[in-house]
């Protein structure tokens, strides 16, 4: 199964027994069977760009493969990395930018790993010099428009890390206006402004780790 978050909503691209671990139809939840040509999968894609009134859009196939091989023709794909940091205090790192509060990650520079790009990127971005990998937390695909409207897919590849240093300092250049550090629970209960994607690898570690 794929989840990608198109406008901040999903679009689940699954195969026929996976439906019963998803909603089931509704006036706001799309169901439909893949004919088998892209142009579908792109009007759905305009479908949730154009509109927010699904809160999801599944379409299903048993040939999974060809299912997101004939999505990702419809894209460009950029790989990128992040990192969910905490320091000594268990306290977690997020930032503000963009009027949304998100994780400090980026572009995967050409030569990098995807573990160097997510450590490169929450240093770039927050001021932090000591930062530890510590393990893998899964993936996420968003999409977005660049210049001349061309449709990009970019996948993040997120990590925990650890710091032993607190001091923060914002890259005004990529737009970041606060670099802070916060109890997570008591974030996510506050319900701020977040992507959907952002929000879910908090919850998922949530889920697992409190």
């Amino acid at each position: 199964m794929y989840k990608v978050y198109i406008n901040d909503t999903p679009l689940y691209l699954c195969t026929t027994g996976e439906l019963a671990h998803l909603p089931a139809p509704s006036p706001a939840v799309m169901v439909a069977r893949y004919p088998g040509k892209p142009k579908y999968l792109l009007n759905y894609a305009d479908l949730l760009e154009k509109s927010r009134r699904f809160d999801c859009i599944i379409v299903y196939d048993d040939d999974i493969a060809k299912l997101w091989a004939d999505f990702l023709t419809l894209y460009a794909y950029i790989p990128a990395a992040g990192g969910l940091v905490f320091n000594t205090s268990g306290e977690t790192l997020l930032i503000y930018r963009r009027n949304s509060w998100d994780l400090p990650k980026g572009k995967v520079d050409e030569g990098e790993t995807m573990e160097e790009a997510a450590v490169r990127e929450v240093k770039e971005e927050t001021g932090l010099v000591d930062v530890q990998l510590q393990q893998s937390l899964g993936t996420t695909y968003h999409t977005y428009r660049e210049k001349r409207e061309k449709r990009i897919l970019k996948e993040t590849f997120w990590y925990v890390m650890k710091t032993s240093n607190d001091e923060l300092i914002p890259q005004a250049e990529e737009d970041i206006e606060q670099a802070v550090w916060a109890d997570l629970p008591a974030f996510l209960a506050e319900k701020r402004d977040m992507y959907r994607s952002i929000r879910e690898v908090l919850t998922q570690y949530l889920a697992s780790n409190y």
